[in-house]
């Protein structure tokens, strides 16, 4: 007799049914778009009001970063414990408060704790998100799925790059925070009717709950009704920070071979993404575009995104999820190498940046589908939680570094090529390390 988890694992994908929880999950990981890539036009706006030097400019976007960083372990872990549903919702409240709270800073140190916080509640979005819509979604179709929900990603990038510019007439960047506030609280009210994962449930042994969920899902796919039980329940651990670093230790536990890889792949790829974007509109005002110009240009290169999302959508289940990171991540380095190398040659430099941001925005959708896939139910979150700090610590670190240390005596085509090579050793590091799990069902517990 099957499992609760390998009948919704065999089911039909359907639009009425997973289809809601992916479209709802996927509007939360727009908001997380929009607030990482707002950084970079607050950059220029805010160093114009308080003086900032280079240094002190990188500090937005680290401040942030970091904050999302803590907010993805914390999250993360926090939903294996108490259930994806009320993370799922909490995340955007915290992220909207302290939003607003950013926008009436008095001061640049103050708007920076602010911005510190309001990144704690949206960095566990990414985990919290993945985490439950994979466990709705079947396996069969789970790869493109998780795939085609980071097509998100560049349509919140798009969305603030044209919201900043619509608005820099007003020249205050405090509304372009306050723009995100209205409809990240509306998200939030929507996603308390969401269901919990019923993986989640049938873990835990919540029979009643977990029977309700499945068996919705089955009426709503259309699928036939088949007998089926509950596997042996698991106790589920109280919430302390105690509890968040076991999970630490059970994730290496688990396969610390994978684990590093995986978070070393991850660190690598958003060092690449991270650097170039956060700093793009400063790159080009020094090159003399205007601020609308430098604004327009970034939010092109993150744009091309939505079609990256559905290249990678239908890469990922073709070729598999290895071959897909590990043939664009790298060409994405190369691409933004010859980008800053051509710099001077504006034609030039605006085709190797689009080829760059349609790379680097297939890589990075691959990777979100992979990394859910390769830890159990009762880890998932937490371990792809743990994953997304790294590259968040990683990627938090590099506006201060790029703007105080590397782009100054590097340069930028030095400085990208270093990070390139970076890449590169993690791409080998994942081939030899984590398996492919293309078409695999995902793990439900630990082995004893």
């Amino acid at each position: 007799m099957m499992t609760g988890d390998q009948v919704v694992q065999g089911l039909p994908w359907k639009w009425r049914a997973q289809g809601t929880i992916f479209l709802i999950g996927g509007l939360g990981f727009l908001f997380d778009a929009w607030d990482v890539t707002l950084n970079a036009f607050l950059i220029p706006l805010v160093a114009e009001e308080w003086g900032l030097s280079l240094a002190e400019r990188g500090w937005v976007g680290t401040a942030n970063l970091i904050g999302m960083a803590v907010g993805a372990f914390g999250w993360g872990a926090i939903a294996d414990v108490v259930g994806r549903k009320k993370a799922f919702s909490l995340t955007l409240l915290m992220f909207s408060v302290f939003t607003v709270a950013g926008a009436l800073s008095p001061d640049f140190v103050t708007f920076c704790v602010f911005r510190f916080l309001a990144g704690v509640g949206l960095g566990g979005c990414i985990p919290v998100d993945f985490a439950l819509v994979g466990e709705f979604t079947p396996a069969k179709y789970r790869g493109r799925v998780l795939a085609a929900m980071d097509g998100f990603w560049p349509l919140g990038a798009t969305l603030c790059g044209i919201v900043s510019a619509a608005l820099l007439p007003f020249d205050n960047w405090r509304l372009l925070l306050l723009t995100m506030v209205l409809p990240g609280l509306l998200l939030f009210w929507v996603r308390r009717s969401v269901p919990e994962s019923p993986m989640f449930l049938v873990l835990r042994g919540r029979q009643a709950e977990a029977k309700q969920v499945i068996d919705d899902l089955v009426t709503r796919t259309g699928a036939p009704k088949t007998e089926w039980r509950l596997p042996d329940p698991q106790t589920a651990p109280r919430l302390s920070p105690g509890t968040m670093f076991k999970q630490l230790k059970e994730i290496w536990r688990f396969d610390p071979r994978r684990t590093a890889a995986l978070w070393l792949l991850f660190l690598a790829v958003f060092l690449l993404y991270y650097g170039a974007v956060t700093w793009l509109p400063s790159i080009l005002k020094q090159q003399g575009l205007g601020t609308y110009a430098a604004f327009m240009v970034t939010t092109l290169t993150v744009a091309v995104g939505m079609v990256s999302a559905l290249i990678a959508a239908w890469l990922v289940d073709v070729f598999g999820r290895k071959w897909v990171i590990g043939v664009s991540a790298p060409l994405a380095a190369v691409a933004l190498v010859m980008f800053a190398l051509q710099l001077n040659v504006e034609t030039s430099a605006k085709v190797w940046i689009t080829l760059y941001g349609l790379l680097i925005q297939i890589a990075i959708p691959a990777l979100y589908a992979f990394a859910p896939e390769l830890y159990p139910t009762e880890l998932r979150a937490s371990g792809f939680g743990w994953a997304s700090t790294v590259s968040r610590v990683g990627a938090g670190l590099v506006p201060v570094l790029f703007g105080a240390l590397l782009w100054p005596h590097l340069g930028l085509p030095l400085t990208f090529a270093v990070i390139g090579g970076v890449v590169v050793l993690a791409v080998v590091a994942m081939a030899v390390a984590i398996p492919e799990t293309k078409l695999q069902p995902l793990r439900v517990s630990v082995p004893s």
